[in-house]
């Protein structure tokens, strides 16, 4: 069974005025699934692969074939990362974290809005392409931190919470440069219902 970019939960041009439908459609039908085309390609020379989930793929990579270890830490984790950033957010979700994971929250960074200012802090300070994620480590603990390229919390031994992508092509169209107007519009589509349920998961 081949890999194939996780489905939107809503329309294209749902995430206006934050992320243009024109960015939305080139990211997930160009980006997305050009990462899954060569993530199946590179398992074809090890069919028996295409059995494992992809979260087992991109957190097991030592036992990868050496020979196609980079394609699927490339493309695996492309295909990972981008279902877990759409998954991520939502239209008409404006709002903080509530609930159990708003708890942990206040306790690891004092209250949300020095949450916000880490998060957007850590992510600002990534160095070309990656993205910027909310884990939960083995202890329990919330930790914001970012991984380059395509790696995630998966290869950390951590759960992912939340994410923000942060290479150029989520938000070039747009903002340009401007990755802290990005970051800074970004909360406004943060789907808070969905990290709750993913840190309720975790727990």
């Amino acid at each position: 069974m081949t890999f194939e970019p996780a489905a939107l939960k809503y329309s294209m041009d749902a995430l206006e005025p934050v992320i243009d439908v024109k960015t939305v459609e080139i990211h997930y039908t160009k980006h997305h699934a050009t990462y899954a085309k060569n993530l199946n390609t590179a398992l074809e020379k090890y069919p028996e692969l295409f059995d494992w989930t992809l979260e087992k793929l991109v957190s097991n990579l030592e036992k990868i074939p050496e020979d196609i270890r980079n394609a699927v830490k490339n493309n695996g984790g492309g295909v990972y990362n981008h279902d877990f950033y759409w998954a991520s957010m939502a239209p008409g979700v404006s709002g903080e974290a509530k609930g159990k994971l708003a708890g942990a929250i206040n306790a690891a960074y004092g209250n949300f809005n020095q949450f916000k200012a880490e998060f957007e802090k850590t992510a600002l300070s990534r160095f070309g392409s990656g993205y910027c994620w909310l884990s939960r480590k083995k202890d329990g603990t919330l930790v914001i931190h970012s991984t380059a390229n395509q790696e995630n919390p998966l290869q950390e031994n951590m759960l992912p919470i939340l994410v923000v992508d942060v290479w150029e092509h989520a938000y070039y169209l747009k903002y340009q440069n401007r990755r802290a107007e990005y970051l800074s519009m970004w909360w406004n589509i943060v789907d808070w219902k969905s990290a709750e349920e993913r840190f309720i998961n975790a727990v």
